[in-house]
């Protein structure tokens, strides 16, 4: 047994209508192109399908245009200084896919002549484009035919077919019963009216069935049971971890360090911090002896894998020279210039309401 429940579908007809639906609503969204208007520019679909990873359309659509506009190609966005992608990328979060971003632009100035490749087993090669992506790439910016699922499409695909079999032993069966319902031409248009239609009408909690154009062939909704698709195993508890953020100031400005080039946050303009990772608490250690201030306030974040739950400790520089810390001083006042990653920029935000600088 697969795991999938066939309910006599018609796979033509499933395409055709998505399509036909697909043509009067599809989402505007700045990186396509509507039907009927011809193949969208690589460059864009490749940025938003980074982007997009782990992330909502809404969250993207503000980030995308501001990327675009300063970095509107390949040669630009592989010329410009990793600093300054990493703090466009600030309040992204994932950002291992900001650093590949820039990887792959290099390569393909240096590689392909700064030209996207069109074909999935090419495209697989550049840094950061796994097999989702490059079949994205390749069936919306090149029309090729391609299969491509996204956390959308296994939804809707998971309920159509009734797949039993939970996520994520379950991905080589939808991905399989996506290449049968794909048609050979508009694999692209065909992808994205999946996505829409995962985005809106076969939602998460509320799938509004007698909307949808392929309810007539929905094994879940004929059963009227779609909430109960994609079926997941359960989730491990995260880990929870604590540390200490510090915030030292000198009149308006406050000390930034440069994270590690590998690792969580990598390269990018942060708060000191007391050394905490996925795996292990903070040292609750101070960088230098002075008269640190607790702040009343918690931080906590959730990444990936773990929460993060820190406490905010401030103090006045008082010394000549800088403090002993690889770092620079930024002013407070244009803290959003610097690009700190989410959690940074919670801390911050805490010590300035502290009132304690």
């Amino acid at each position: 047994m697969n795991g999938v429940q066939h309910s006599g579908q018609k796979i033509g007809d499933i395409a055709a209508q998505l399509l036909d639906h697909y043509d009067r609503h599809a989402r505007k969204l700045p990186w396509r192109k509507l039907p009927g208007q011809g193949l969208p520019d690589p460059y864009h679909v490749w940025i938003s399908e980074i982007m997009l990873q782990q992330t909502t359309v809404a969250a993207v659509i503000p980030f995308f245009e501001k990327f675009t506009e300063k970095w509107p190609d390949f040669a630009a966005l592989a010329a410009c200084d990793d600093a300054d992608i990493m703090a466009a990328w600030a309040g992204l979060g994932y950002y291992a896919r900001a650093r590949n971003l820039i990887r792959c632009a290099r390569n393909i100035m240096s590689d392909f002549g700064g030209v996207m490749p069109e074909e999935e087993a090419q495209l697989r090669t550049l840094p950061g484009v796994g097999p989702y992506t490059a079949a994205a790439i390749a069936a919306i910016a090149f029309g090729k035919n391609a299969v491509v699922v996204d956390a959308n499409i296994e939804r809707v695909v998971s309920r159509l077919k009734s797949i039993s079999t939970p996520l994520p032993q379950a991905k080589p069966v939808i991905y399989n019963a996506t290449s049968e319902i794909t048609p050979k031409l508009r694999s692209g248009d065909f992808a994205q009216a999946m996505m829409d239609l995962g985005a809106g009408i076969c939602s998460v909690k509320t799938p509004s069935c007698p909307s949808c154009p392929l309810n007539a062939h929905c094994s879940a909704s004929i059963a009227g049971n779609p909430q109960d698709y994609p079926v997941k195993s359960p989730k491990k508890a995260k880990p929870v971890r604590t540390g200490t953020i510090y915030w030292i100031t000198k009149g308006e400005l406050v000390w930034l360090v440069r994270r590690q080039d590998k690792g969580m946050l990598a390269g990018m303009r942060a708060l000191p911090d007391d050394g905490w990772t996925a795996r292990c608490d903070g040292s609750q250690s101070p960088p230098f002896a002075a008269d640190w201030t607790v702040c009343q306030t918690p931080v906590s974040h959730i990444f990936t894998h773990f929460s993060l739950n820190v406490v905010v400790t401030v103090t006045a520089w008082r010394g000549k020279d800088d403090p002993p810390l690889v770092g620079e001083w930024w002013d407070a006042n244009s803290l959003d210039k610097a690009g700190l990653p989410t959690l940074f920029s919670k801390a911050a935000k805490v010590a300035i309401a502290s009132g304690e600088t």
